[in-house]
């Protein structure tokens, strides 16, 4: 059974920088493209970003390009979020999801999830 464990969230002031992780496990993590969401209260999910079978493809929502960076490390069964220069309006619930057969952004093409982790970006 896949899981996926998010950490590294918290709270920091607007300019400041956190990285998220999220670990994979019960399945082939380099098998899987890997996938950030966030959700505010009141909103969909929204596509972040993601990334490929072995890093080679990443995409990225626009409103986050040049702030933060997707990467992964499949010795480690472990896909990052970096985020740098955050915003008010990044404040959400990350989550890290993963797909078996196809790397989209599309929330419905990721079959497995995480349990969020909070991120609280202070004015």
């Amino acid at each position: 059974q896949v899981q996926l464990v998010e950490s590294g969230g918290g709270l920091v002031q607007a300019g400041g920088s956190l990285r998220l992780s999220c670990a994979l496990s019960g399945g082939t993590f380099s098998s899987f493209a890997m996938g950030w969401f966030r959700q505010s209260p009141g909103k969909e999910y929204e596509f972040v970003g993601s990334i490929g079978w072995n890093g080679f493809r990443i995409y990225y929502a626009d409103s986050v390009k040049g702030r933060f960076t997707v990467s992964r490390d499949d010795a480690k069964n472990t896909v990052y979020l970096q985020m740098n220069g955050l915003k008010p309006e990044d404040t959400a619930v990350y989550y890290c999801a993963a797909a078996i057969s196809k790397h989209t952004m599309r929330y419905a093409d990721y079959g497995y999830w995480g349990q969020g982790t909070q991120v609280t970006v202070s004015s």
